[in-house]
């Protein structure tokens, strides 16, 4: 029996009580079969002999006979049940391509039939003459692209030539001169690169972690500088604040005092008129009382020093100055402003402080400056000349704007430096990218790579920002700081006096390293010939 024919046949071995292939079968006199177990099982706990499948009840029967054919006939279907599982195809093996229900594990590949086949499968190109010229191989998958579409062989060597597998009969002919290996030698070979690119790998898996680790150690340290730079916020508004109520409680005692004092001189005076209201009441009444007496005697007596006894003050005159509050909260608010300033100006100088930690040495460049520069020996100091250096021209150098830029560059990180630009009228500042042009005239404006600030004119500050920005500067600065973050796209110029932010360049983005710009401009015949010099950072 085959294990086909078993599979086909299986619900014939199969007990109605248990649901499992039979155990000791025994027939009933209906024709059913059960296992002897199950039936007695059954007959036990119904306390009669029934039948389960047709329900016919018989006398009681005292002894069930193992039904010997339908047993053996079930223990082969066991074993070809076992037999055909182990045929079954696990996962990463061939599949017999001819099987439709249990997808069986092929033993042979055909490169004729470009099929792959089962051991039962596989008995036609055993048993069929045409069939057995067949060529078999063990077992490959995808067939299709390991034959020669050309010859119909076997790919089983390697054109390094060409870099394509080939059959033996493509060496033989297009590929006759050609280096040709096996399809072995060749994966031995490969598979040693690929334990040299699995260790590549692993490097730039390793390589990434860490990167990992630091862009989540660049988070926490950037969230803590937020929540300090938040607290030192919170601590700066809320003095601020106090500040403010603390003026508004000042303003408020102030209007109350001069109010109270002004109620209580109106009361004063309140009092004195009611008291001489009272008196001239009484007076009144005298009066009246006189002029009702017949006595002449006393009326002519008595009306002299009555009338001498009345107020000579004239109540006109009594009046409460109406006081005036105008000027009082502009006072109170100049007050206040004041106090601001000072604070504000505390806060500023804190802030530079914090940036002066980020000093970088700058020096300059000579293989960069314009013929008509002078540098120091130091290289910290730039003067303007009207005489040409000879100097030898090169692409690193400015041909026609009298500039020059500083031999560090910045890539990453935040730098900062300080310029003196003490008496002079006129200079450029700022950085440039790398690969920024430098030859003819230059065009300066960060859509070129140039973020620089300029003074025109003695008193003209602009940021060359296209379009042009002119500034507003409240003191004309003597040393001007650069300060540069490059992850954040940012230039920021300070008066480094004052503390004051001239102008910051916000959303830059920055691909390539960046050069300190330095530009003393034309001397003007005197009138500019101060130098610029790059500076020692005395933090404030």
């Amino acid at each position: 029996m085959s294990a086909t024919s078993c599979l086909l046949s299986q619900d014939q071995f199969l007990c109605s009580i248990c649901l499992d292939v039979f155990t000791s079968p025994v027939t009933l006199p209906c024709g059913h079969n059960f296992c002897k177990s199950c039936i007695t099982q059954d007959w036990k706990i119904n306390r009669k002999c029934k039948c389960p499948v047709c329900k016919k009840i018989f006398e009681v029967i005292t002894e069930l006979h193992v039904n010997t054919f339908i047993s053996e006939m079930a223990a082969q279907f066991k074993e070809a049940a076992g037999k055909e599982a182990s045929q079954i195809a696990q996962p990463g093996e061939v599949l017999c391509g001819v099987c439709t229900r249990a997808r069986l594990k092929a033993s042979k590949s055909c490169l004729v039939c470009l099929s792959s086949y089962c051991e039962s499968h596989l008995q036609r190109h055993r048993e069929v003459a045409g069939l057995k010229k067949h060529r078999l191989t063990e077992p490959l998958d995808n067939l299709e692209d390991r034959v020669c579409s050309t010859h119909n062989e076997l790919m089983e060597l390697y054109c390094r030539t060409d870099q394509v597998c080939v059959c033996h009969c493509c060496s033989e002919t297009d590929h006759q001169s050609h280096d040709i290996v096996l399809l072995s030698e060749e994966s031995s070979e490969r598979r040693s690169q690929l334990g040299d690119m699995k260790a590549e790998l692993q490097l730039m898996v390793h390589e990434r972690e860490l990167r990992i680790e630091e862009l989540r150690r660049s988070e926490r340290l950037s969230g803590e500088a937020a929540g300090k730079a938040v607290a030192a916020g919170s601590q700066v508004f809320s003095a601020l604040i106090q500040f403010v109520e603390s003026g508004l409680k000042r303003l408020t005692e102030q209007i109350r005092q001069k109010q109270e004092t002004a109620a209580g001189q109106a009361e004063s005076l309140i009092q004195e008129l009611t008291q001489e209201i009272s008196e001239l009441m009484n007076r009144r009444e005298e009066v009246e009382q006189l002029s009702r007496s017949d006595d002449h005697l006393r009326l002519l007596q008595s009306v002299s020093p009555l009338k001498a006894s009345l107020p000579t003050k004239n109540c006109r005159d009594v009046s409460l100055h109406q006081l005036s509050y105008e000027g009082t909260v502009a006072r109170a608010v100049a007050q206040l402003k004041d106090t601001l300033s000072q604070e504000a100006e505390e806060l500023l100088r804190a802030e530079l402080k914090r940036v002066q930690q980020y000093a970088v040495d700058v020096t300059l460049d000579p293989k960069t400056a314009h013929p008509k520069l002078i540098l120091s020996e130091d290289r910290k100091e730039v003067t303007h000349s009207n005489t040409v250096g000879n100097l030898p021209d090169g692409p690193q150098r400015f041909s026609f704007c009298v500039v020059v830029l500083a031999q560090q560059s910045f890539s990453s990180g935040r730098s900062y430096y300080e310029v003196e630009v003490k008496g002079k009228t006129k200079w450029d500042l700022g950085v440039i990218s790398e690969s920024a042009n430098r030859r003819g005239q230059v065009t300066s404006c960060p859509g070129a790579g140039y973020w620089i600030l300029q003074l025109r004119n003695g008193n003209e500050y602009v940021a060359l920002a296209d379009p042009d920005v002119l500034l507003s500067v409240k003191s004309q600065p003597q040393r001007v700081g650069v300060f540069v973050d490059y992850e954040e796209g940012l230039v920021s110029f300070y008066n480094v006096d004052s503390a004051d932010i001239i102008y910051s360049f916000t959303g830059c983005c920055f691909t390539e390293n960046l050069r300190p710009f330095f530009s003393p401009c034309f001397n003007d015949d005197g009138h500019n010939s101060a130098p610029l010099r790059i500076s020692a950072i005395h933090k404030t």
